[in-house]
């Protein structure tokens, strides 16, 4: 096997690969594997565009070594790029641009616990994998969703849409705001009980808060 059949030239925002004109697909998929593997370190976890010089291949083979890649390595390739933008400028509008796109669509996520005093401020859904301590603070133009305990504050739907909700898998919080609806808990301390996933929502001008369960899914307006 020709070892230069697959030489890689990438940068922070995308992957160049590429390929001789003799080589057979065979060789190539071997190539691109030993290749990778190699360089797995280097690339890490980075979300990147990927581009096939060289060698001209079909959309099937492509997809191919695509798969390939996403097999032996943590990257998140998210695009393909035509043979005639390699240049690290159109790799990097191009990759900022998917990856708004994948964000406006699943929301914001957050790793870590929110602390006295920390507010997170989102134009889309949050999801919080962590805690949420008291004087802490969420504002969310969508829904919240707290992978932990809520005992801060939190603010669904910021922008006015009350088909927002808030969902924690422990519902302690001080006050819980979604569109222009505003409830506060209580003060009194909360008799000590076994943690339970909860989601609060607006239903006739008031915000309630019920036990998370395939019914309360199937009446909201998600």
């Amino acid at each position: 096997m020709n070892k230069n059949s697959v030489v890689l030239k990438g940068n922070k925002y995308g992957i160049v690969v590429v390929i001789a004109e003799d080589a057979g697909f065979e060789e190539i998929k071997t190539s691109i594997i030993e290749k990778f593997k190699e360089s797995a370190k280097f690339f890490g976890r980075e979300s990147m565009a990927i581009a096939f010089e060289g060698k001209k291949l079909s959309d099937s083979q492509q997809v191919e070594l695509l798969t390939i890649v996403n097999e032996i390595t943590d990257l998140n390739i998210v695009c393909i790029m035509d043979n005639d933008r390699k240049r690290e400028e159109q790799f990097k509008k191009t990759v900022e641009a998917k990856l708004e796109e994948m964000n406006s669509g699943v929301g914001q996520f957050y790793r870590g616990t929110l602390r006295s005093g920390q507010v997170l401020e989102s134009d889309s859904s949050v999801i919080i994998l962590g805690d949420v301590n008291p004087g802490a603070k969420i504002i969310s133009g969508g829904n919240i969703v707290i992978l932990g305990s809520l005992k801060g504050n939190v603010y669904a739907g910021a922008n006015g849409d009350e088909t927002s909700f808030v969902v924690a898998l422990e519902m302690n919080p001080v006050q819980i705001r979604i569109g222009d609806t505003i409830a506060r808990c209580s003060d009194k301390p909360k008799k000590t009980q076994k943690p339970e996933t909860k989601i609060a929502y607006v239903d006739g001008g008031s915000i309630y808060i019920d036990p998370l369960n395939k019914e309360v899914i199937g009446e909201l307006n998600l």
